[in-house]
């Protein structure tokens, strides 16, 4: 007997986009693998991922990294309003949809908590793989504990603060 996948009369847009299946596969992913590592080097040339250069922004002893977080805060702005402007859409031809954001007290706190990991480890989610191939080993236990709040969280999403 065969058992056949119910599809919903009005299927809903999926919200995250990761969620849905793109059909690359093999060495069309491998671009990512490419972009990653070219990520992960200027990370490495520019000193993001050093917990030295971490640790003087936190103790405002240094410019450098707030230069650096500024720098990327200002590129995401303007790129994001130049969509929006010209209606860029995708290298596939989809048009590019960003949603409205909607302040939440719990960001705060996650906020809070989020920058308290980031002062006790030296690192954030973005340059912890070019941590751990650098050679940092030690930043694997902030990884797996970077995968283990996030499952938490996502567990128990629906009882926390909004």
């Amino acid at each position: 007997m065969e058992v056949k996948e119910k599809i919903p009369a009005n299927p809903v847009e999926c919200e995250a986009p990761n969620m849905g299946k793109s059909g690359e596969s093999g060495w069309k992913l491998l671009r990512y693998l490419i972009v990653g590592v070219l990520f992960g080097i200027v990370f490495v040339k520019a000193e993001v991922i050093s917990w030295f250069r971490i640790q003087e922004m936190f103790r405002l002893q240094s410019f450098f990294m707030y230069g650096v977080i500024g720098s990327a805060i200002l590129v995401g702005m303007v790129s994001i309003q130049l969509i929006k402007k010209f209606g860029v859409k995708t290298i596939s031809g989809e048009p590019i949809k960003i949603a409205d954001k909607e302040f939440r007290k719990g960001q705060v706190i996650g906020g809070f908590i989020f920058g308290l990991g980031w002062a006790l480890t030296g690192a954030c989610p973005g340059p912890l793989f070019a941590q751990i191939g650098f050679g940092y080993s030690v930043i694997v236990v902030t990884l797996l504990s970077a995968i283990a709040g996030t499952w938490v969280y996502g567990k128990f999403a629906d009882k926390l603060p909004n």
